[in-house]
C-alpha cells in the first residue's frame, strides 16, 4: 500500500513537472498543424481506442500505443504527441476503473509517459531526426525511426521497473519474461506504425480505418494469447503445488503450505478455511490476515448463511469483483478493507468438506481465470488433508494404546534410545526414568471386574499426562498396569521428587468407578496405590535398555518387596 504522504508527493511532483513542461513544450515544438482538424480527431479517436484495450500483465495494464504515438509524432510534433498520451492515460485507467485509494495513479503515469515522451523526442531530434520525413526513399530516416521506438520501449520498462520498486518494493530482473515479452510485442507493432505513417503521407486520414481494423485484431489475439498463456503457467504452478500437498505428512504441514501457496500465487490480502462439521454448520479452521495467522473470532455459519453458506449449499464457487456486489449477502465476520472475493467449495468424494475464501482489498483483483485455478488446487488440497490424516491416524494407532491414549512401549524404546545418544554426545546432561507398577491390580479386576480396571488406567493416564507435560518428559503405558516416565536432562534426585509427587497424586486421591459389578448402580471411589523405581544415567547404567532394567529392578527389589506404595532408587 502507498502511504499518504507519497501519494502527496505524487501530486506534488505532477504539478512541479507537466503543467510547466507542456507549456515549455508548446512554445519550442509547437504542433504542425495549424488548427485542430479532421486528420487530427481521427488520430484522437485511434489513441483512445488503443488505449481502452490494454493487456493485464502482473497486475499493470499495458496498452501497444507505441505504433500510434510514432505516427502521430512524426506528423503533428512532439506536444501534440505528450498530449494524446496524457488523454491515453486517462482513457485507460477509466477503463481499468482504478478505484479511489489509486489516484495517485492518474499524475503517476502523466509524469511517467511526460518524462518517457520527452526524452525520446529530445533523443530523436538530436541524432538529426525530423518531421514529415519520407521512409520510403531513405534509409537512414528509417534507422532513426527506428532508434526512437527502441528509446521509447527501453525507456518505458526501465521507469517502470524503477517507480515499481521505488513505490511497492517490487523486485523485478531487467530481463524477466515481461521484458522478452514486451520486446516481442513491441516488434509486432512498430511495422503498423510505420505502415499507419506511410499510407497516412500517402491517402490521408482514411489510412486509420484501414490500420485500425488489423491492429483490433491484433490486439484480440494478443490478448487471447496472453490470457492462454497466463492460464498454462497458472496449471503448471497449481500442478506442481499438487505434487508439494501430497508429499506433506501432517494436516498442519498441508494447511500452512496451502496457504502459503495462494497467498504467493494471488492478490490475497485474507484467507480462510472453513470446515463443515456434522453437516450442520461451518467452523473457522484456519485464518491468514496481511500474511499473519490470526486467531479471530469467526461465529459459526449455517447452509445458505452469507457467502460460505451459499457456496456450501450450491456446491459452486463464486467471483466477486467489489464490496458493492456481495455486502448484502455477506452475514458474520468479514475486514472492512475486503474488496474482492472468492469464495470455492473444498469437494471430497463429490461431497463438499470445507469452503475456501479469499478476499483482497482491491477491486476486480481476481479472474475467471484465477478462479478456475484455485477450485482446482482445492481439490488437491481435500486429497492431500484426506492422506495426511490417514497417515496421523495410522501412526497414533502404531505409536499409542488405544485404552490409555499414551505412547506404547514400542514408541518409548525408540525415544528412550534417541535420548540415549543425545547423553553419549553430552547433549544430555542426565536421563531418568521412573517406571510404575499398580499394586493389587489383580484383586481390583476381580473385585470390579476387568471394565473397572480399565476405568482406573485411563484415569491414572489422565494424571500422569497433567503431571507431566510433553516439554517435560514422555508418558508411556509400559505393558499391563505398568507406566513408564522419561524425564529428559533430569538428574536422580529430581526424578526421585517427581516419583514421590506421582506416588502421593495416586494414593491420595481415590479413582472413580462407574462400570463396576458391584450389585450397586451408584459410582464407587476407590484408593490404590503404585510401587515406584527410578533409574538415571549415565551413573546407573551404559545403554538404554539397562536403564530400563534397572528401574525395573528398583521397582520390584526396593518398593514392591518392602511393603509397596514407595519409591525406590536403583542402587548398584
Amino acid at each position: 500500500m502507498i502511504k499518504p504522504h507519497v501519494k502527496r508527493i505524487i501530486w506534488f511532483l505532477w504539478l512541479l513537472f507537466v503543467p510547466a513542461g507542456m507549456w515549455l513544450i508548446y512554445q519550442n515544438f509547437p504542433p504542425l498543424v495549424p488548427s485542430i482538424n479532421i486528420d487530427l480527431l481521427g488520430f484522437l479517436l485511434l489513441t483512445c481506442f488503443v488505449a481502452s484495450t490494454p493487456m493485464i500483465i502482473n497486475n499493470t495494464p499495458i496498452f501497444y500505443i507505441q505504433w500510434v504515438s510514432l505516427t502521430v509524432f512524426l506528423t503533428f510534433g512532439l506536444f501534440v504527441e505528450v498530449l494524446f498520451m496524457q488523454i491515453a492515460i486517462i482513457v485507460l485507467l477509466l477503463r481499468i476503473r482504478i478505484p479511489k485509494e489509486q489516484m495517485y495513479r492518474l499524475p503517476l503515469n502523466w509524469l511517467m509517459f511526460f518524462l518517457i515522451s520527452v526524452a525520446s523526442g529530445l533523443i530523436y531530434y538530436s541524432v538529426g531526426g525530423t518531421h514529415g520525413i519520407d521512409l520510403l526513399s531513405s534509409p537512414s530516416n528509417l534507422l532513426y525511426v527506428v532508434a526512437y521506438a527502441v528509446t521509447y520501449f527501453v525507456l518505458n520498462h526501465f521507469v517502470l521497473t524503477i517507480v515499481g520498486y521505488v513505490l511497492q518494493g517490487r523486485k523485478r530482473a531487467l530481463f524477466d519474461q515481461d521484458f522478452v515479452w514486451e520486446a516481442v510485442t513491441t516488434i509486432l507493432t512498430l511495422p503498423i506504425g510505420l505502415i499507419l505513417y506511410i499510407l497516412y503521407d500517402e491517402v490521408g486520414i482514411v489510412s486509420v480505418i484501414f490500420v485500425g481494423i488489423p491492429f483490433a485484431s491484433l490486439s484480440v489475439i494478443l490478448n487471447l494469447y496472453h490470457s492462454s498463456d497466463k492460464v498454462n503457467h497458472y496449471l503448471q504452478n497449481a500442478a506442481e503445488i499438487g505434487h508439494e500437498l501430497a508429499e506433506r505428512l501432517h494436516v498442519e504441514e498441508v494447511l500452512d503450505l496451502f496457504i502459503q501457496k495462494l497467498t504467493e500465487m494471488f492478490p490475497v490480502d485474507y484467507a480462510y478455511i472453513l470446515d463443515v462439521v456434522n453437516d450442520k454448520e461451518l467452523q473457522l479452521l484456519r485464518s491468514v490476515e496481511n500474511n499473519e495467522s490470526n486467531a479471530i473470532r469467526f461465529p459459526p455459519q449455517l447452509k445458505e448463511q452469507g457467502i460460505s453458506g451459499h457456496v456450501w449449499a450450491t456446491g459452486k464457487a463464486v467471483l466477486y469483483h467489489s464490496k458493492k456486489e456481495w455486502r448484502n449477502i455477506v452475514q458474520g465476520y468479514m475486514p472492512k478493507a475486503v474488496e474482492s472475493i472468492i469464495c470455492v467449495p473444498i469437494v471430497r468424494s463429490n461431497e463438499v468438506v470445507g469452503i475456501l475464501l479469499l478476499a483482497s482489498e482491491h477491486k476486480r483483483a481476481y479472474e475467471k481465470a484465477q478462479l478456475m485455478i484455485v477450485d482446482i488446487l482445492s481439490s488437491y488440497f481435500a486429497v492431500a488433508i484426506e492422506n495426511a490424516k490417514h497417515h496421523e491416524q495410522t501412526k497414533e494407532e502404531s505409536e499409542r494404546c488405544a485404552l490409555t491414549k499414551l505412547y506404547n512401549y514400542r514408541y518409548m524404546e525408540k525415544v528412550l534410545e534417541e535420548e540415549y545418544v543425545l547423553l553419549t554426545n553430552r547433549q544430555r546432561e542426565h536421563l531418568s526414568v521412573i517406571l510404575l507398577d499398580i499394586d493389587h491390580f489383580k484383586a481390583v479386576n476381580d473385585r470390579y471386574g476387568h471394565q473397572s480396571g480399565n476405568e482406573i488406567l485411563v484415569q491414572l493416564a489422565h494424571r500422569l499426562t497433567d503431571l507431566i507435560d510433553d516439554d517435560t518428559g514422555t508418558v508411556a503405558r509400559f505393558g499391563g498396569e505398568e507406566f513408564v516416565i522419561l524425564l529428559p536432562n533430569v538428574d536422580k534426585k529430581s526424578a526421585l521428587n517427581v516419583a514421590e509427587f506421582v506416588r502421593q497424586t495416586i494414593a491420595n486421591r481415590p479413582f472413580i468407578l462407574s462400570q463396576h459389578i458391584e450389585d450397586t448402580e451408584k459410582e464407587i471411589a476407590v484408593h490404590i496405590t503404585a510401587s515406584i523405581g527410578v533409574a538415571s544415567a549415565p551413573e546407573d547404567a551404559d545403554d538404554s535398555l539397562s536403564l530400563i532394567r534397572h528401574a525395573d529392578r528398583a521397582l520390584y527389589v526396593g518398593a514392591k518387596r518392602n511393603g509397596r506404595n514407595k519409591v525406590a532408587e536403583y542402587v548398584k
